[in-house]
């Protein structure tokens, strides 16, 4: 008697130790089965979505008013930001008169030539009522670069800033600033600039030079200009302050500096 009980006691005691080795196991393979399906995820990045729709609007500068090319209706166009690693895509729609391409200044296009943007050379340009999906991944960089439109003279107000930055738990290699700050240099015509180039184009000789310099699509104060009052930035006595500085103009060099104060150049 006392055997038999013995045996089925230890029988059970087998069944039941191989059952909670069997529940260790496939939570293992579950566990496994979760990571391996993140992983991709933690490695490549996200995925990013823009969507660009070239417009036209009207803007006033210099005491007078014209039509110009913008992205979402905005002189400079909308900031663009990844983190490094990320895969990005922007779905282009044109709707204005001219043939469009984006450019994506300095971006490294690993097997996606087509995505650089130069019309002729890497893609068609997108025809009026076209639209086109600019798809890249940023592979090693991180900082400042910039995008604009790659045909014509339209990169004169069609353009704004790509902010790349670090993969997550990855610091700058700098102390972290207060604040942030995008800053982009460009020109302004008061006339239309695909006139500009047409003219220059004709006559053999260099564009006329701008009627002004902008700092984030602003010209400095004007009198009499009642609208015109320039870019400012508020900045607090003592604190650290990183500028993301851009040269669009289109065939000018700018120098930029701050009265009464040093640059440090910390981002590529």
């Amino acid at each position: 008697m006392r055997l038999t009980i013995n045996l089925t006691h230890t029988h059970r005691h087998t069944q039941t130790y191989h059952r909670t080795k069997l529940m260790k196991m496939e939570s293992w393979v579950r566990a496994l089965m979760v990571i391996g399906f993140l992983f991709p995820l933690l490695v490549q990045g996200r995925v990013r979505h823009y969507k660009f729709n070239v417009v036209t609007k009207n803007a006033n500068r210099l005491c007078s008013s014209k039509p110009i090319v913008t992205v979402n209706g905005r002189f400079p166009g909308p900031t663009l930001y990844a983190r490094e690693g990320d895969n990005v895509l922007v779905k282009v729609v044109n709707h204005v008169k001219y043939n469009i391409s984006i450019h994506w200044h300095g971006i490294r296009q690993l097997r996606t030539g087509w995505a650089d943007g130069p019309a002729y050379i890497t893609q068609c340009p997108i025809q009026p009522g076209q639209n086109y999906v600019y798809n890249f991944t940023i592979t090693g960089q991180r900082g400042t670069l910039f995008w604009h439109a790659h045909i014509l003279w339209l990169r004169a107000t069609v353009h704004g800033a790509i902010v790349i930055l670090p993969k997550l738990g990855v610091p700058y290699p700098f102390p972290k600033p207060h604040m942030e700050q995008v800053v982009i240099l460009g020109e302004w015509w008061k006339s239309d600039t695909e006139t500009v180039i047409n003219q220059a184009m004709k006559s053999g000789l260099a564009p006329n030079i701008s009627d002004a310099h902008t700092i984030n699509g602003h010209p400095g104060r004007i009198l009499g200009c009642q609208t015109q009052g320039g870019f400012q930035l508020s900045v607090e006595k003592g604190k650290s302050y990183m500028l993301r500085i851009i040269n669009a103009a289109l065939n000018e060099e700018l120098f930029f500096k701050i009265a009464s104060h040093q640059l440090m150049v910390a981002d590529g």
